[in-house]
């Protein structure tokens, strides 16, 4: 009875850790959203001629009010995440997928938001050595 008992805490526990690196993914992916419509919204609102006669300052208000959302998530994200509170992940591991996240959201965000910049093979290549970088991040 005491090896089954083991057993269950064993599994209760990898499964706490999986749920741990899935709310970390999703909620920098959702942080990265808000992260990218912070810095390149503003450019937008611009190319709609909403926001060409705004001051830089309002610009920059306009533009922390998102990023606001965006550390909201992060740091939460990144409690779970890290392995001293024990979540899956190190700081150096947080950091790659952090960036790859990153990058892919803005990407997509690029391709379908602020169209006419479309995706060529040098990104395609980048984006590779991001994926190495996952992979060689997460060697032992």
């Amino acid at each position: 009875m005491e090896i089954l008992h083991k057993f269950m805490l064993s599994l209760r526990a990898e499964n706490t850790i999986h749920m741990q690196a899935i709310w970390t993914i999703l909620m920098l992916v959702c942080s990265n959203i808000f992260m990218t419509f912070a810095w390149y919204g503003h450019l937008k609102l611009q190319e709609m001629k909403i926001s060409t006669s705004w001051p830089l300052i309002g610009v920059i208000l306009f533009s922390w009010g998102i990023a606001f959302f965006e550390y909201c998530l992060t740091v939460p994200a990144n409690r779970i995440g890290f392995q001293g509170n024990g979540g899956p992940f190190n700081l150096m591991q947080l950091k790659v997928i952090q960036e790859v996240i990153s990058l892919t959201v803005f990407s997509i965000i690029v391709m379908f938001v602020f169209k006419g910049q479309p995706l060529q093979w040098n990104h395609l290549a980048a984006f590779a050595c991001l994926v190495l970088a996952v992979f060689f991040v997460f060697l032992k």
